[in-house]
């Protein structure tokens, strides 16, 4: 029976294939700041900007491609249960052929509409203000913004808490909820962070080993390490 390997991913093993993370850049995501484009109220205050600002994020996304990072996740599925909990809104780690990925933040490759979030749909082109639901309503994007509530987390803490091993790439363990899932796991499961800059995780309880790399070359080390001590 294969183990169970939950991996946490952020902006940083996105960052090796051109995605910009906006924590690096003083609050600014792509020139923009996050309040106005990331948050209800910057949609309820002008959804045309909005709107374009997700268009232009998605037109990047079919620009770019996968990473070795994503691809050995995807490679450790021969090996393990891998289940990938991503806070990026990028399709990377499916296109690298992960199978069990839990967005916390949304997907860019989907919309919602404004008044039913349970109506979602598959969307690769521009959305556009009049671009509607069955019901009329705007479509917006599918994205959790700041101060919205995360469907998916419940089903994250789950993983969390059968972990057999737990990894934590690419994410800076600022952003909650999503930092704290690794004080779901249980307390004999170890964790393995790959980061260059890594933090200092407080009121750790797990075996904890860092490897201060990119993600590409973290995945490299892991790999080897996780297939020796199977």
């Amino acid at each position: 029976m294969k183990k169970k390997l939950v991996v946490l991913t952020g902006a940083g093993i996105s960052a090796e294939s051109g995605i910009k993370t906006f924590r690096d850049s003083d609050g600014l995501w792509e020139g923009h700041n996050v309040v106005d484009v990331a948050t209800p109220e910057g949609w309820h205050k002008n959804q045309a900007l909005v709107l374009d600002f997700y268009n232009q994020r998605r037109k990047q996304l079919k620009e770019v491609q996968t990473n070795l990072g994503h691809q050995i996740l995807a490679e450790l599925e021969n090996d393990f249960e891998v289940y990938i909990i991503t806070q990026n809104v990028d399709d990377l780690h499916e296109r690298a052929g992960s199978t069990n990925v839990i967005h916390l933040h949304g997907e860019l490759l989907k919309v919602r509409s404004s008044k039913n979030e349970d109506f979602i749909l598959d969307w690769q082109d521009d959305l556009n203000i009049g671009d509607n639901d069955e019901q009329g309503y705007q479509l917006r994007p599918h994205i959790v913004w700041f101060g919205e509530q995360v469907p998916a987390l419940e089903h994250a803490i789950t993983l969390a808490e059968q972990a057999d091993y737990f990894l934590v790439i690419g994410t800076s363990l600022q952003v909650y909820p999503a930092a704290g899932l690794i004080n779901y796991t249980p307390k004999t499961t170890p964790i393995y962070y790959i980061d260059p800059k890594p933090i200092k995780i407080p009121n750790l309880r797990n075996p904890l080993e860092v490897i201060p790399n990119i993600a590409s070359e973290g995945m490299l080390i892991l790999k080897e390490k996780l297939l020796t001590n199977r």
